[in-house]
């Protein structure tokens, strides 16, 4: 499918689609009420139709308004549950390259298109993974230095975004609105200047795959962790070194950026964990959590405690009392060095507004955490 098609329900055509019929709802009563022809069933059942009528296309305009606004869904599939961007799910091994090794593999050159209301600094590419058989739509910016003719043959440190359930790679930027926050600090050298990468977390419908590999239904844990860092070391000037990546996530993708990193320390060396959990089963769409093994062993705490050897990770856990905060405690009570646990507790809610007013200080705490290459 086209890159452009998938983002059928952040287009213009739909929004003033939505606001026409809402328009013309609030004028057939004005215009009908009183004209309503034939027996009193008749007549106040085309009166209640046309108030059903109103209050549906409201609902639809509020949805279509807050969406394009926060971009939960990116599609129909997305919304109804039926969109699939999984091609095959082979049995990859425990150590998700299924007897590949990224660096040997074809270069994977990409081309980049600029994304609609974003500026000319975040672009996208559709990528089709061939390790984790994911074919999906990713994000990148790039900081204002990546440009610069003094920086021209420096490399960059990166970042991954993975965003909640509902939510796309978009979120990152037209949600949280990460680089308009982080720019100019980025420019004032306040924080380090990170390449951003938001691939697509939503790879089964609205279903939340918890960045696992699951034989046979999905391979998320290679789709983030393998494709995408390739992609990105293959067309942009970064390292593939572990020092100089980390991955940052709010609710169910706090989860997962917390999980690649302790997995992974050979691919990232530093977590953000944003009202984040350990246990899967607090997500109810959880594909994980619907097996009691996968869900047990899936359970960050004992991800970490099962690992050969405590990961060389830095992980920020921050959130309220009850949501992040505790988790981020539990994990720093059974880490272990070189593992390093910071939990925070914050206030505000479990929203956008509450992650991204989070961004200057948990890129501050990447920036001393992420080397750069």
């Amino acid at each position: 499918m086209p890159l452009g098609r998938r983002d059928e329900l952040d287009r213009h055509p739909l929004f003033a689609t939505a606001i026409a019929l809402t328009v013309l709802a609030v004028l057939l009563p004005l215009l009908l009420w009183g004209r309503a022809r034939g027996p009193v069933v008749v007549r106040v059942a085309t009166r209640c139709l046309m108030v059903a009528f109103a209050q549906v296309t409201a609902v639809a305009l509020v949805f279509v308004a807050v969406n394009r606004d926060m971009n939960f869904y990116a599609s129909w599939g997305d919304l109804m549950g039926t969109g699939s961007y999984v091609t095959a799910a082979p049995d990859l091994g425990p150590d998700g390259l299924g007897g590949k090794k990224a660096e040997t593999e074809p270069k994977v050159r990409q081309d980049f298109q600029p994304v609609e209301g974003l500026g000319g600094r975040v672009r996208k590419t559709e990528l089709d993974g061939k390790v984790s058989g994911v074919k999906g739509d990713v994000m990148v910016w790039l900081p204002p230095q990546y440009d610069d003719p003094a920086f021209k043959d420096k490399k960059f440190p990166v970042v991954e975004l993975i965003p909640g359930i509902p939510g796309t790679g978009k979120s990152w930027f037209q949600g949280l609105k990460a680089h308009e926050v982080l720019e100019p600090l980025m420019k004032s050298g306040k924080v380090k200047p990170f390449v951003l990468v938001s691939p697509r977390a939503m790879l089964l419908g609205n279903a939340d795959t918890g960045c696992a590999n699951i034989p046979g239904k999905v391979n998320a844990d290679s789709w983030f962790s393998v494709d995408v860092r390739k992609m990105v070391t293959d067309n942009f000037r970064v390292s593939a070194e572990a020092r100089t990546w980390g991955v940052a996530g709010y609710s169910a993708g706090a989860y997962c950026a917390a999980k690649l990193a302790i997995n992974h320390p050979d691919r990232y060396s530093a977590a953000v964990s944003l009202s984040g959990y350990n246990d899967p089963g607090q997500e109810p769409s959880s594909l994980v959590a619907k097996d009691p093994e996968l869900r047990r062993t899936h359970n960050l705490k004992n991800v970490l405690t099962a690992a050969p050897a405590p990961p060389a990770v830095s992980l920020w856990m921050s959130g309220a009392e009850q949501d992040g905060y505790l988790s981020g405690l539990d994990l720093k009570a059974i880490a272990k060095s070189p593992t390093a646990v910071h939990a925070e507790k914050v206030t505000g809610g479990h929203n956008l507004d509450s992650w991204s007013k989070q961004l200057p200080q948990t890129f501050d705490w990447l920036s001393k955490t992420v080397k750069a290459p």
